[in-house]
């Protein structure tokens, strides 16, 4: 995982245009974050004379828009028709770097925006490949906004985010945006089953070796043999959680094994247990027992 922090500088070109086409000076706040098939940004403009946004077609993949706030406006090119979108707070967009894009910016923006490749949507599905999405602008769409919304972390706190973490976010919106934008009827599927005992015992192996989180999905997933999809089904059948949770409820019980049974500092005991740190742990220990480490290691010895 990289994540990246950048904002125009004064001496930035005004004709210098980002990956996604605004013009850099204009953009207030500009945060980026790259995994494996997929990017997540956060792009910000106070700037009311915004002019024109492009992107060639390429085969860059898909992008997920989520306005942060209400009463952006932009006129949406195709040929010689303009197609004008309002939107609200939350308003989700959709569409295909596949085909030619051209808006004209009309307010200010603040979007979460989320690029996924053809490879990271067809895992989601299943299928070898995703042609097209239907294209949407200003739609309502409540469970994608807060998928997308749910990876935020990664670009105010990327240390404490595990892969596993956006492996699965990126899988549930994948299957989201399959089911809803995609088409095509999806393939029928077999009726969901839990992880066969051999292969349960074995994620669970590769799992708690990677307590920090620090594996993806699809390792997992391989050596059981299945997709990612159906892996991740599959193991929460079994187990009633998801991997994630799964292994963040293992990091708590060794964290509180520690706790009860050594004198190590909170520092090496958030170490021990895969947390990113000290605050990071004391941050979800405290969501989890309602207490932080150290007060609830000092209740134990009352």
């Amino acid at each position: 995982m990289n994540a990246m922090n950048s904002a125009s500088g004064p001496h930035a070109l005004a004709t210098a245009h980002d990956t996604l086409g605004c013009q850099s000076a204009q953009l207030s706040d500009s945060l980026e974050f790259a995994g494996s098939g997929i990017r997540f940004y956060r792009k910000r403009s106070d700037d009311a004379r915004l002019g024109h946004v492009a992107t060639p077609a390429s085969e860059r993949g898909f992008l997920v828009g989520v306005s942060q706030s209400a009463g952006h406006r932009r006129r949406i090119l195709h040929g010689r028709r303009a197609e004008a979108c309002g939107f609200g707070q939350n308003a989700v967009y959709v569409r295909n770097f596949g085909d030619d894009y051209r808006a004209d910016m009309q307010s200010p923006f603040d979007f979460l925006l989320l690029e996924m490749s053809h490879a990271a949507l067809a895992q989601a599905s299943g299928r070898s490949r995703i042609d097209g999405l239907t294209a949407t602008a200003g739609a309502d769409d409540g469970v994608l906004a807060h998928l997308v919304g749910a990876l935020t972390p990664v670009l105010t706190r990327p240390a404490e985010v595990s892969p596993l973490f956006v492996d699965q976010l990126c899988l549930a919106i994948g299957i989201h945006l399959n089911d809803r934008y995609g088409g095509a009827t999806p393939a029928a599927e077999r009726p969901a089953q839990a992880l066969a005992p051999m292969h349960e015992a074995r994620a669970k192996e590769m799992l708690r070796s990677h307590l920090d989180g620090r594996i993806a999905i699809a390792d997992v997933a391989d050596a059981c043999q299945l997709s990612r999809s159906h892996f991740t089904r599959a193991f929460r059948l079994a187990t009633g959680h998801t991997p994630h949770d799964w292994l963040q409820a293992q990091r708590l019980a060794r964290a509180r094994e520690l706790l009860r049974a050594s004198d190590l500092p909170l520092a090496e005991v958030a170490t021990a247990c895969g947390f990113a740190d000290q605050s990071h742990f004391t941050r979800v220990f405290s969501r989890a027992e309602g207490a932080p480490p150290g007060q609830w290691r000092r209740a134990l010895q009352t």
